[in-house]
């Protein structure tokens, strides 16, 4: 989020100390600003402050630069009438940043009374109003239908024991759970964050024992708070994010990518057959069929065969044999029977004839290299490399992606998941509350990216071909289907969102891509993923002239990014955890196309199949039909 002069933040514990610094800091951006805050007479001088500060920016205010209300966090009744305050004169809620906290008086195991004036009292302004602010602003922000950004301070303390007091550990080690459970807000366009600074210098750190605060590296200076807070703010790929802030590491993300993964854990759909969960025994045989490229065509059909292969074992050390089940149909196959995928000149690309042909499997781990220690025989696993239009194929071990099952869904996350999910991140730089345009959006990376777009919070148009088309793309949730075969695009988009679109995810090509670029808005970012429309013909891929693109561009701040999977090769595992993890969880719906393919023999009638235009979701072949105990389903 982009700070804005006219924009309203509400800043408990304002009065002192972090809130005070926040406080200021938002009213040199020109935010209108409330301080909840019990300190009356310091609460008042630091609006007093904020008033100061709006003077030297603006005349002539219609609203006031900064509100104070007195207020016990803790009494739901006295915030709920300040938030609701706040919202009746500011039209709304921009930022709610949780300062208000204390430390214990007490001992917790000292404390002879019933704790209400002593560590209950810590733990109910450190932690359960810290909730129920939370709670308010995320009812103001839904009821204004509007992008928020919600801060809850925390402390390092709550990542880390403080061992002289905790109770203010324990209630700050909440806050950070709390806050990180509430990622998924942001589809709502709602971010929720937790700053967890180290030792400030301020009035309730000055009782702390200087001897802790001495072995974090002294006090850090408040500025580090402020940018950290404006880093959760502006940075719209955070949200359930923990910022942990030092003077010895200075700015670092808790927990890190890697233990994070230690502990990341995939949910299983109970309802699935789970009894290629076991580990099979597989007869690895001596032969097997696969489909090889024998003469550079756009045709498949024509350019490819099925050959049989010999399969000899042991393995070389580092490699792994993997029984396909399911292969993955994609567009750029008949790019890939082209050689177009080959670099240099077409007489470079037939000199590597025959070359076995598909991009990406699941199946079961057959055999092993002596060297390979992290895999087992038996296991489910997924490819994306060349050669899985196959009954076996032979991989390196740094290919093998680990999956929980070898079904058809699985093999639609693949090249189809992936490039929507990274591109999407990478390329789109997708944040929240934007109008994101996706064509071919029934098609098998189309599906993909209307439920993300949707899941982080933005409003979905999907363009397509056919009334089931468009019943598919509703119920994954899409705000406009524009059938093109029932209505004109051009109109649709020109009449419905006269300001156009913030983000296009492009696979057509040709005339559709003319009419996304004409579409977008003002810094706009069209991704060209693919140009389908174009890979066909009895020439195969035209280039196409774009006379005036770089005026276009420049004129209105635009963006025009490619996306290639195979240089995004790092990140292939990490989104294909997040992507199962959506679908086993029930909230990422994978179609996969009903119409049947059974045996390496039908792949070339699948390729046909897709390109016919005819396809709903992703186009599947099942490989070994021994192994499909389901149909294909939505």
């Amino acid at each position: 989020m982009q700070l804005r002069p006219g924009m309203s933040a509400i800043v408990t514990g304002g009065a002192s100390g972090i809130g005070r610094a926040l406080v200021l800091a938002l009213a040199r951006e020109g935010i209108f600003i409330t301080i909840i805050d019990f300190a009356d007479e310091k609460g008042r001088e630091v609006a007093s402050l904020v008033e100061k500060e709006a003077s030297k920016l603006h005349t002539g205010l219609e609203l006031p630069a900064a509100m104070f209300i007195k207020c016990d966090v803790t009494d739901s009744n006295e915030l709920a009438a300040a938030f609701d305050k706040h919202v009746a004169i500011y039209g709304g809620l921009d930022i709610c940043i949780t300062c208000a906290g204390i430390g214990s008086p007490v001992s917790f195991y000292e404390d002879r009374t019933d704790g209400s004036k002593s560590w209950r009292r810590t733990i109910a302004i450190n932690l359960v109003a810290v909730i129920d602010s939370t709670r308010l602003a995320i009812q103001a922000m839904q009821e204004a239908k509007k992008p928020g950004v919600i801060i809850n301070v925390g402390s390092a303390s709550g990542l880390f024991p403080l061992y002289n007091d905790p109770i203010y550990s324990g209630s700050k080690g909440g806050v950070v759970i709390f806050t990180r459970s509430l990622a998924l807000y942001r589809r709502q366009g709602i971010r929720i964050n937790v700053l967890c600074p180290e030792f400030v210098q301020t009035e309730m750190a000055s009782k702390v024992d200087p001897k802790i605060i001495n072995l974090t590296g002294g006090f850090m200076p408040m500025e580090m708070v402020v940018k950290g807070a404006f880093e959760l703010i502006q940075n719209e790929s955070k949200a359930g994010s923990c910022l942990w802030i030092s003077n010895k590491r200075g700015y670092e993300y808790w927990p890190t990518p890697g233990e994070e993964e230690k502990y990341r854990r995939h949910p299983k759909n109970l309802k699935r057959n789970s009894s290629i969960l076991t580990p099979l025994n597989i007869q690895v045989p001596h032969s097997f069929e696969k489909i090889v490229v024998h003469t550079l065509s756009h045709d498949f059909r024509s350019a490819t065969s099925v050959v049989q292969a010999s399969l000899k074992l042991p393995l070389q050390p580092d490699y792994v044999l993997l029984k396909i089940i399911y292969a993955g149909v994609n567009a750029s196959d008949v790019n890939f029977s082209s050689g177009r995928y080959f670099s240099g000149s077409n007489k470079d690309s037939v000199s590597v004839l025959p070359f076995d042909a598909g991009f990406e499997a699941v199946g079961v781990i057959a055999a092993i290299g002596n060297s390979v220690k992290h895999l087992k025989v038996g296991t489910p696993a997924a490819i994306m490399t060349f050669g899985s239009y196959a009954e076996f194929t032979v991989v390196h071990a740094r290919h093998i992606l680990s999956v929980e099952r070898p079904d058809p869904e699985v093999v639609a996350m693949l090249t189809s998941g992936l490039t929507a999910s990274i591109a999407l991140e990478k390329a789109a730089q997708i944040d929240t509350g934007k109008t994101v345009l996706v064509t071919a959006a029934a098609g098998g990376t189309g599906q993909f990216a209307v439920q993300l777009a949707k899941l982080a919070g933005n409003k979905v148009i999907a363009t397509c071909g056919g009334k089931d088309k468009a019943e598919l793309l509703k119920d994954l949730g899409v705000d406009r289907a524009i059938d093109y075969k029932a209505e004109n695009i051009k109109t649709v988009l020109k009449e419905e969102f006269p300001k156009g679109v913030d983000i296009v995810y492009e696979s057509v090509g040709g005339e559709m891509f003319d009419l996304c670029l004409n579409a977008l808005a003002t810094y706009g970012r069209l991704v060209v993923i693919g140009m389908i429309s174009q890979y066909q013909g009895e020439h195969g891929w035209k280039p196409r002239n774009y006379t005036g693109l770089c005026e276009k561009l420049l004129a209105r701040s635009q963006t025009v990014a490619g996306f290639f999977l195979i240089q995004y090769s790092n990140l292939w595992q990490e989104h294909l955890n997040k992507l199962m993890d959506l679908h086993y969880s029930g909230k990422l719906k994978v179609a996969v196309d009903p119409k049947q393919f059974l045996g390496v023999h039908s792949v070339a009638n699948a390729v046909d199949y897709l390109h016919s235009g005819k396809s709903i979701g992703k186009v599947v072949v099942c490989i070994d039909p021994n192994f499909s105990h389901q149909a294909a389903k939505l």
